[in-house]
């Protein structure tokens, strides 16, 4: 079973949602607002793939959090910034026993799913 994690109203989101459906890929979304955020989540993510990967540095978000406390970032203020700002994780996350990735293309998509 698959499980995409991010946010309903993202765009990338609805496209890896709806690339899914398309292909008639049965999944699980995880809305990381409504649904909530643990650590559990993040440390078993981050045991799979380097935990930069998941801080997206590119959102408003991040903007909007004081240049002290983005300094020299560190795994564990990654993960404390995340918990509390669920909008900081670079999504979507799509997720199952053999891969995880971050991020939606199509082409992507295509070169993960013709792997399985």
């Amino acid at each position: 079973m698959f499980k995409l994690f991010g946010i309903s109203s993202c765009d990338s989101c609805r496209k890896a949602r709806k690339w899914l459906q398309d292909k008639s890929i049965d999944f699980q979304f995880h809305d990381l607002r409504k649904d909530g955020l643990d650590v559990q989540i993040l440390e078993r993510w981050m045991n799979r793939m380097d935990w930069q990967k998941f801080l997206n540095t590119r959102s408003l978000t991040w903007r909007k959090i004081p240049e002290v406390d983005r300094a020299e970032m560190t795994k564990n203020r990654a993960v404390s910034l995340m918990l509390e700002h669920p909008t900081l994780v670079k999504r979507p996350v799509l997720e199952c026993k053999q891969f995880i990735a971050v991020g939606f293309s199509p082409e992507n998509y295509e070169k993960i799913f013709a792997r399985l």
